[in-house]
């Protein structure tokens, strides 16, 4: 009886590979599953699944993972306001993270022998999803055809096509990862350290003109409504803010980052409804929040992001740091009013019954109505003591000789 394994599958060239290969070469039994994170439409995902078939799989599961992949990671991206380098969402980290633990539990539920992926040597995804393997499905065998075999593009199409494969082999000028939290766009530009990605090269083009206000209604640091409609599921919300603000342009960049295996890369993306809903998010927060939630919010979100980037969202600090930033949440509710242009865009302010930014206890630079101009004095007096102490202990009355 032929050994179970069950294979991440997106339908393109590594993968295909990887069925005919595990089938046909190796004797397994392959159980494809493809986890769609916001990527595919229907048709696509029919499409893809007719290729497995095709292939020689014994079965194919396609796991519609949005709404879960939501509720997992990205509302904790949002209510920590969390930008990789201060500039990327985390767009596609996050959902390999989001597709291999899926996998895991689909190879849990058939009593696989092994689990495999189309991963090569050379990038992130193989450590994301190795390492979720091995903490969820230890002792499995995990087998990784492309990487272990350093397979060129070349020899894996020659491969399939003495194996009877009909797809097309053409290869994309850019590669496209989409999903629900962004779009990343790989090129000839984003290989060395210099060039912006084309105007073609940018899956949503820019075919609106003008200013656009658009406002967002936050609801414990979820997006629930915009320009006065509600939506049943953030993930709604999110989908419509993309398709309001993505025709203008707005999200584009490319981010530069540190690598898991110690390398440096560029990649570019387009992220119009993740940037506006994190920048917007973020303006609320600085008027409902203390100063020192901001601050310790700041500390462990940039953490939580870059542990998540590096694949470690099994790790249980990751749940201290959610609990926290879920009890921040409480009071970010309000109404965020945003600018749109193309290729930019402002946010213009917000309205919230817990904004501290509140008249009847001052006016920042004009009057304040809470203490008087005699209250600040001992108060500077007492705030600075223990300098002033330092100083006239080490015989300092400044910090000039």
């Amino acid at each position: 009886m032929s050994k179970k394994v069950v294979l991440g599958f997106s339908g393109g060239l590594d993968t295909s590979y990887c069925v005919k290969y595990l089938s046909e070469d190796k004797g397994y039994e392959v159980h494809s599953i493809i986890v769609n994170t916001g990527g595919f439409t229907n048709e696509e995902l029919e499409q893809i699944e007719k290729h497995a078939y095709a292939l020689g799989v014994k079965t194919h599961t396609t796991i519609d993972a949005v709404k879960g992949y939501y509720e997992r990671i990205i509302r904790y991206l949002i209510y920590g306001n969390v930008l990789k380098n201060n500039t990327y969402p985390l767009s596609v980290s996050a959902e390999r993270l989001s597709q291999a633990l899926h996998i895991a539990e689909h190879a849990q539920k058939l009593g696989a022998e092994a689990v495999a992926h189309g991963s090569t040597g050379a990038g992130n995804d193989q450590v994301r999803f190795d390492m979720i393997f091995h903490i969820m499905i230890p002792g499995l065998e995990i087998i990784t055809p492309i990487r272990d075999l350093q397979l060129s593009r070349e020899q894996e199409i020659s491969y399939l096509e003495s194996k009877g494969v009909k797809m097309n082999f053409a290869k994309a000028m850019y590669s496209i990862n989409k999903g629900l939290w962004g779009t990343s766009v790989g090129g000839k530009e984003t290989l060395s350290s210099k060039g912006m990605l084309p105007e073609e090269a940018w899956p949503t083009q820019v075919t609106k003109t003008g200013t656009e206000e658009v406002k967002l209604r936050f609801e414990k640091g979820e997006l629930r409504a915009i320009n006065g409609t509600e939506y049943a599921h953030p993930v709604e919300a999110i989908q419509a803010l993309q398709a309001i603000a993505g025709p203008y342009g707005i999200g584009r960049d490319i981010h530069v980052g540190d690598t898991i295996i110690g390398i440096k890369g560029r990649v570019g993306f387009e992220a119009a409804a993740p940037m506006l809903i994190l920048k917007g998010h973020h303006a609320l927060e600085k008027h409902v929040l203390s100063k020192w939630q901001l601050q310790w919010k700041d500390q462990l979100a940039s953490f939580y992001g870059n542990w998540l980037h590096e694949g470690q969202i099994l790790d249980p600090v990751m749940r201290d740091i959610e609990a926290f930033l879920e009890k921040s949440q409480e009071q970010v509710t309000g109404e965020v009013f945003i600018q749109l242009n193309p290729y930019r865009y402002q946010v213009i302010g917000i309205e919230s019954a817990h904004d501290l930014m509140n008249s009847k206890f001052g006016k920042y630079g004009e009057m304040n109505t809470g203490f008087t101009g005699n209250d600040v004095r001992g108060f500077s007096k007492i705030f600075g003591n223990q300098a002033s102490i330092y100083f006239r202990v080490n015989n300092q009355s400044n910090g000039n000789d």
